[in-house]
């Protein structure tokens, strides 16, 4: 068995086409969606990614601006840029790009988090979003699961009583991921690194959410043949190379539907952010 390839490049483009429709609707009531990041210190990595988003944002016709704060920002500044954020109406959404620096505590970093606007919280990261989600509410979801499960439903793939094993239990991918597995009437295991065999649990999936941020973690003779298996680690490898939770050449091998890394779920989740923007947007003005 070859497994099919799951492209979120090209998903990744039909999900901005539906955000462009949208931005074009709100135009036409003069309305245009604002994103507002914030990135403090020179983090290379975060620099990339701060410098995708606003293209991306650009391209779709968002109004995206990058509010630039040197490592050395106290706590209480970022603070005080996160309240003129949320008062300032033509921001309809923000993010706040981790990691902060090694001067922000992680307390501090909490704090700064929670302030956000939770109607602003496009990266569906506050608590009362992730409340929203436990609790089945309209709210805005965290957007590399969001991909992820756009991803499984392009393609077709069942979840209703099918078994799924999420690996990882962050916030910002593995508990929200097994939420919305969770309302697609999946049977859902959640494991991490106390999981005991963890090899026998991946076995046992229909579904494999990898989001652990260990490189080729996921190795072939774990996996159910024919399962789907969505790869959302990004880690470099030996030769530098980026690979991701799964080794690739050997699942494709026995997975039914499989995402790669580089090209998989990353262009996911930057298209899902837009979309939260837009919603974001749509949802101040009524229409959502």
């Amino acid at each position: 068995m070859t497994a099919q390839i799951i492209d979120g490049r090209a998903l990744a483009r039909t999900v901005r086409r539906e955000v462009e429709q949208r931005v074009v609707a709100l135009a036409a009531d003069g309305v245009v969606p604002g994103l507002a990041v914030v990135l403090a210190g020179d983090d290379p990595a975060s620099q990339v990614y701060v410098r995708n988003k606003a293209k991306m944002a650009a391209r779709v016709g968002i109004d995206a601006r990058t509010i630039r704060l040197p490592a050395e920002v106290s706590a209480g500044d970022l603070l005080g840029v996160v309240e003129r954020l949320n008062a300032d109406d033509t921001v309809h959404g923000i993010l706040v790009q981790l990691p902060l620096p090694a001067g922000i505590s992680a307390a501090e970093a909490s704090t700064i988090l929670r302030a956000i606007d939770p109607a602003k919280d496009v990266d569906g990261l506050h608590p009362a979003s992730l409340g929203q989600l436990v609790a089945g509410e309209a709210g805005f979801v965290a957007c590399t699961p969001s991909g992820c499960m756009r991803m499984l439903r392009a393609h077709g793939v069942p979840l209703e009583g099918r078994r799924a094993v999420v690996i990882g239990r962050s916030t910002i991918v593995g508990k929200p991921m097994a939420l919305l597995l969770l309302a697609a009437n999946a049977t859902v295991t959640v494991c991490h690194s106390r999981t005991v065999d963890l090899a026998a649990r991946v076995r046992e999936a229909d579904v494999v959410i990898a989001a652990v941020g260990r490189p080729r973690l996921v190795r072939g003779d774990w996996v159910k043949p024919g399962a789907a298996v969505i790869d959302v680690g990004i880690n470099r490898g030996d030769d530098g190379k980026l690979v991701g939770d799964v080794h690739f050449d050997e699942v494709s091998q026995v997975a039914g539907h499989l995402s790669p890394v580089p090209g998989g779920v990353g262009p996911m989740t930057i298209a899902y952010l837009l979309h939260n923007v837009s919603l974001a947007a749509a949802r101040r003005l009524g229409g959502a």
